[in-house]
C-alpha cells in the first residue's frame, strides 16, 4: 500500500482599482486556459488514484500569478466550467510582500506555501473558525497535516484588501479565502477531493503571464510534466 492509500485510509477512518470578476468559464472548447486546466486536473487526478474518491471537482492554485488576480480555480470537470477565487500564499513565500509568492517550503516553521497535490479532509473549528483540513500527497507538502496547513477564510484574503493595497495579505502557509469564498470551497471542494497548488502562470486568456525572475527560477528549479 501506497502513501497516498494510507492516507486515504485514515481520513476514512477519521471522518469525511477594478478588481477582477470571478468567471464561470465556457466549455472547454471555448477557452484555452481552461482547457489547460481540465488538463491539469485530470492529469493530477490520475496520479493521485485511490486517495481520491470524490472527483467531480479539482482545485488548482496558480501561485504563479500575483495575488491580486484571481488563481485559485475550482475546475468543475462534470459539468465543464471553471469559477476562480483569490487565494492568499505564505509569508514565508513572500517575505518582501509584494504579491508575488517565490518559494515554497515543507518545512515546519517557514510560514511558507507548500507545492503538490492535497487530499481535502474533514471541516473542523479551530483558530481560524471553519477550515479544511489538508493531508498532503507529495514529498514537497507530505508536512501538511504536522504543520497545520488547511483552507480558511481571512480578511486579508477579501476583495477589499486587494483594493486598498494592490495585493492580498499573507497567510501562516494556508491556503486562504474570503469568506464568501470559503463557503463556495466548504462545499465544493472539502471531503476528500483534490487541491492542488503550483507555479503555473495562466492568464484569463491561457497565455503564460509574466513573471519576476525568483518565480521564473522556481519553475525552472522544479518543473512538472505536462
Amino acid at each position: 500500500m501506497n502513501r497516498r492509500d494510507l492516507i486515504k485510509g485514515g481520513l476514512a477512518a477519521g471522518a469525511a482599482a477594478a478588481l477582477p470578476a470571478r468567471v464561470f468559464a465556457q466549455p472547454l472548447i471555448g477557452s484555452m486556459r481552461d482547457r489547460r486546466l481540465f488538463e491539469i486536473a485530470n492529469r493530477e487526478l490520475a496520479k493521485a488514484g485511490n486517495a481520491i474518491w470524490r472527483k467531480d471537482i479539482v482545485g488548482i492554485a496558480d501561485f504563479g500569478l500575483h495575488s491580486a488576480m484571481p488563481r485559485f480555480h475550482f475546475v468543475n470537470l462534470g459539468q465543464q466550467r471553471v469559477e476562480s477565487f483569490l487565494v492568499a500564499h505564505g509569508t514565508g513565500s513572500d517575505p518582501e510582500h509584494d504579491g508575488y509568492l517565490n518559494r515554497f517550503s515543507n518545512v515546519e516553521g517557514s510560514n511558507a506555501t507548500s507545492r503538490g497535490a492535497y487530499v481535502t479532509w474533514e471541516w473542523y473549528t479551530g483558530k481560524y473558525g471553519t477550515s479544511v483540513r489538508l493531508g498532503g500527497l507529495d514529498p514537497t507538502n507530505d508536512a501538511a497535516l504536522r504543520r497545520y496547513i488547511v483552507m480558511h477564510s481571512a480578511a486579508y484574503a477579501e476583495p477589499e484588501h486587494v483594493a486598498q493595497w494592490g495585493r492580498l495579505g499573507r497567510s501562516n502557509g494556508c491556503f486562504a479565502l474570503g469568506k464568501e469564498d470559503f463557503r463556495k470551497a466548504l462545499l465544493q471542494l472539502s471531503g476528500g477531493r483534490l487541491l492542488y497548488a503550483d507555479v503555473i502562470g495562466l492568464s484569463p486568456d491561457g497565455t503564460h503571464s509574466p513573471m519576476p525572475e525568483s518565480l521564473r527560477m522556481l519553475s525552472a528549479e522544479y518543473p512538472r510534466p505536462s
